[in-house]
């Protein structure tokens, strides 16, 4: 059955490559990705998939399904899309949908003799809102016995893990005053700001050396003559796990509170953001992926490096299966973000990495409908 999926996979390659091509071309910032949203399921279509779109309340979010109309298991494979401001894909997000609508597609053409369903999600603005997030809480994974996608890079790697991650802005009110002839009447708002800095920063040394808390103040005051009456901070801040992370949320919201009762302000707290959840890697799944790939002919999978960043499909992870590993692309060292990736994702050695990775995809679905791994 895998040398039929091989098959089938290499005898989309034009469609694939001429895909990629256009949406590379073409690119849209998240929330806007009609075109290729167009592109996608047009293509899915084609090929018996049913669509919805818009799903979870997105324009450019949508679900497509082949049913076997037998008895199964189901296995999703998730499409980006969305470009960067200026740069264009230089996160590679054309590839990723197109080698998520391939597999979708040549796993579909077997799937029939083994029963099942083959969902295929587009997923737009991971790189701004996170849409993952919001189609989670949708519950359009619930009930999926594998999630997978695969990023392009400079080398293969192995699904790994990324940081939970809250976004919260702290919003401090005093009362102004003339800085100068009537200070005492004043309270200074900035000055909360300010000590919430300085209680974060003692708190660094009490955290695991996983946490991550920077943050910025988009607000100190419209005159230094004036007493600030109001003042703005946002921060990000990660651990491993959502578990710890929201033991470190309890510290800094304990901080911010006693940074208002230190000046007399108020405090609201809000999330300024969708929060993340931590990227929980099945490792079983991935290790059916590792050895496909293998098996196509990519020998060297390297081990993730430790993550400091944040991803939207952790929220996935934390709900079913999933996996989030790297295809190689260029056998070197690729600067995601970078004009470098864009100008790699449409090399001839890129789609055959491309039609490579769509197959090792569509081998793991088949795989998990199979029963060949046992997942749950």
């Amino acid at each position: 059955m895998k040398e039929q999926l091989k098959v089938i996979s290499e005898s989309l390659k034009n469609r694939l490559v001429e895909m990629n091509r256009y949406i590379h071309d073409h690119p849209e910032l998240g929330n806007q990705e009609h075109e290729a949203v167009n592109v996608l399921t047009t293509f899915l279509r084609e090929n018996g998939f049913e669509i919805k779109c818009p799903v979870a309340g997105l324009d450019t979010a949508f679900e497509a399904v082949y049913d076997s109309k037998k008895p199964g298991l189901s296995v999703a494979y998730l499409c980006e899309y969305d470009a960067l401001p200026e740069l264009g894909h230089g996160c590679g997000h054309n590839m990723i949908g197109v080698m998520s609508a391939g597999a979708g597609v040549a796993l579909s053409k077997v799937i029939d003799e083994i029963g099942g369903k083959v969902y295929v999600f587009g997923t737009p603005a991971e790189e701004t809102n996170g849409a993952k997030v919001t189609m989670t809480e949708a519950g359009l994974f619930n009930g999926m016995d594998a999630v997978m996608m695969v990023h392009p890079s400079g080398f293969t790697t192995e699904s790994g893990t990324s940081l939970a991650m809250e976004a919260l802005q702290f919003d401090y009110t005093g009362r102004p005053a003339h800085a100068a002839a009537a200070p005492e009447k004043g309270i200074n708002a900035l000055n909360a700001v300010i000590q919430l800095f300085n209680g974060i920063d003692a708190l660094r040394q009490h955290v695991t050396p996983d946490v991550r808390m920077h943050g910025i103040i988009t607000n100190g005051g419209v005159a230094a003559n004036i007493v600030p009456e109001h003042a703005t901070a946002q921060f990000y801040i990660r651990a491993a796990t959502k578990e710890y992370l929201a033991v470190v949320k309890e510290k800094v919201l304990g901080i911010a509170n006693g940074a208002a009762l230190m000046t007399g302000a108020t405090l609201e707290v809000s999330n300024y953001e969708i929060s993340y959840d931590d990227l929980k890697t099945n490792e079983l799944l991935s290790e059916t992926f590792n050895e496909n790939i293998r098996s196509l002919g990519i020998e060297e999978i390297k081990k993730p490096s430790k993550s400091t960043g944040s991803v939207d499909i952790g929220n996935i992870s934390n709900i079913c299966p999933t996996i989030h590993p790297y295809i190689g692309i260029a056998d070197c060292e690729i600067t995601g973000h970078s004009q470098q990736m864009v100008d790699a994702t449409v090399t001839d050695f890129a789609h055959d990495r491309l039609v490579i990775a769509t197959t090792a995809l569509a081998y793991t679905g088949y795989d998990v409908l199979a029963g060949n791994v046992k997942l749950k």
